[in-house]
């Protein structure tokens, strides 16, 4: 098993330096460029099913301990180790990016974006699958750093080269953010490795290690500096405003990944560092996380209805954009609970809007290169999409991606915000309730909100102007205007890449079970000091 985990972090890097290398002439195929493309479906499927035996060689019977660990000193002069290990809490999210990696490079080997080489293009893929999966498995401070930093240059390349209009302007928004942010973050880790003498995870997280030198000034600090930079990853209102433009700018590939898996490194880092290892910190700032989560809720869903409103000259894939401040509003109200039921419903909500919103930006993508454009209007106007009329199959999936957005009983997106909303009702002992009531009522407001926006884009997107519909109060009648021409369906290769993520959606809202009985059990002894 450690074995294994090593090969699922390790062998995407090494697949990125092949990926760079003249393929053999024997297994070119038509040409270098397709050659390497597959070589990107070889590896990330090869990581794919290392990473599903990885979960069928786990001990779901105590997922609280760490499985398939590794621990080699690397750097001893400073205490680094290469220590390695996953529980319930990392395993669905290892799972989750490997399956979307995969995903996406299926996807590109069918609908490559327009930019450069492919042979760059596919290694920074793998590049950043690295990053993400060593995030996710990493159980030393500066591995954490080193590999939460690893992801920032493949995906300033991904949306520079290959992204649309404004690129080059959301790339360095990006960065920048990111990079300041973790700046700090290090100054974070840096403080608790000086202050207990060690930057293993695992002691850190028991109430008799280490974590007994940190004091309650030094905890303040490292969860302030600490928290900085991962609420910029999150991303936290007021400190994601790169997101929309780097989601419009990406390409599709990018912006699945961007939201699939990459905000998610903000969050499990919460989950993993300051609630264990700075408990007395968290405490004192959960108030404040809450009360910035529950902003970004309101204000991500007020952000979907200005731009999907007529006239607004909105962007849908913005507009999807805004929607995960919102949805990861939740996941960042369910951590700062500090409750069981608080932080399951955070990881629940992590994994639910990792499959919903890799789809939809997948979608999106593919409507965009149908339609020529992702505007509103024009896609809702008498020749925009109008996609139950002209392509049923993929307007039927793109409606069924909004409703398990929007959270209704049965699909994966319900689950977590209503745990989320559960914790706050509740919250941790010393915590305001009053305080967390109020954010509860916020978001449960939000989910009115969600439902509203997203509503209306399956109205304005899957009708358009091609069906007579009740015209909205200072809307004008939507007439038909002859006959609505076809556009292209789902193709195969489009029901390969999407149907699993539709599958799972289902699957998750149906059987909660299957990941809570993952996550409970360690996200019982984390909150509980290691015993």
């Amino acid at each position: 098993m450690q074995y294994l985990l090593a090969a699922v972090v390790g062998l995407p890097l090494l697949g990125a330096v092949a990926a760079l290398l003249p393929s053999p002439p024997g297994l070119r195929g038509r040409n270098p460029d397709q050659a390497v493309l597959r070589h990107g479906v070889t590896v990330t499927g090869v990581v794919l099913a290392a990473a599903l035996a990885l979960a069928v060689g786990f001990d779901r019977g105590h997922p609280a301990r760490m499985q398939a660990t590794t621990d080699l000193s690397w750097i001893p002069a400073l205490r680094i180790h290469l220590h390695l290990g996953v529980d319930g809490i990392s395993l669905p999210l290892l799972v989750l990016t490997a399956l979307l990696t995969f995903l996406c490079a299926l996807y590109s080997y069918f609908a490559m974006p327009t930019g450069p080489s492919p042979k760059a293009f596919v290694a920074l893929l793998l590049t950043l699958e690295a990053g993400t999966l060593a995030t996710f498995a990493v159980l030393d401070l500066m591995l954490f750093f080193l590999a939460f930093e690893m992801v920032l240059i493949p995906m300033y390349f991904l949306i520079a080269r290959w992204g649309g209009a404004g690129k080059q302007a959301a790339a360095w928004k990006f960065i920048l953010y990111t990079l300041l942010g973790s700046v700090v973050m290090l100054l974070g880790l840096l403080l608790i490795g000086v202050k207990s003498g060690t930057f293993d995870m695992v002691a850190l997280a028991t109430d008799n290690g280490p974590k007994a030198q940190l004091s309650h000034t030094v905890q303040l600090l490292a969860v302030l500096a600490i928290g900085i930079g991962l609420a910029v990853k999150s991303p936290m209102w007021p400190l994601h405003s790169w997101l929309p433009d780097a989601h419009t700018a990406a390409p599709t590939v990018g912006s699945v990944l961007l939201a699939g898996v990459l905000l998610k490194m903000g969050t499990y880092g919460f989950v993993r560092i300051a609630l264990p290892i700075t408990p007395e910190g968290m405490h004192t700032f959960a108030p404040y996380l809450a009360a910035f989560a529950a902003i970004g809720i309101i204000y991500g869903s007020l952000a979907c209805l200005a731009l999907v409103r007529k006239g607004a000259a909105g962007d849908l894939k913005r507009l999807i954009a805004y929607s995960s401040v919102g949805h990861m509003g939740f996941v960042l109200l369910g951590i700062a609970t500090m409750t069981p039921t608080g932080v399951n419903g955070a990881l629940f909500a992590n994994i639910a809007h990792g499959l919903i919103t890799g789809l939809l930006f997948f979608m999106v993508g593919a409507l965009k290169d149908r339609t020529g454009s992702t505007d509103l209007d024009a896609l809702a106007g008498t020749t925009g999409a109008a996609l139950y009329g002209r392509a049923p199959r993929f307007g039927g999936l793109l409606a069924f991606g909004a409703v398990a957005s929007l959270g209704i009983p049965g699909l994966a997106g319900f689950w977590g915000e209503m745990l989320a909303m559960f914790g706050a009702f509740r919250p941790a002992a010393g915590l305001s309730r009053p305080a967390f009531l109020t954010f509860m009522v916020l978001a449960g407001l939000g989910t009115l909100l969600t439902a509203g926006y997203l509503l209306l884009v399956v109205r304005r997107v899957c009708m358009g102007g091609h069906l007579t519909a009740e015209a909205a109060p200072g809307e004008e009648p939507l007439a038909v205007e002859g006959p609505a021409v076809a556009l292209p369906d789902l193709a195969r290769h489009e029901y390969a890449a999407w149907s699993p993520l539709a599958a799972l959606t289902v699957l998750a809202g149906l059987w909660p079970a299957a990941l809570l009985g993952l996550t409970n059990p360690a996200v019982q002894q984390l909150l509980g000091g290691g015993n």
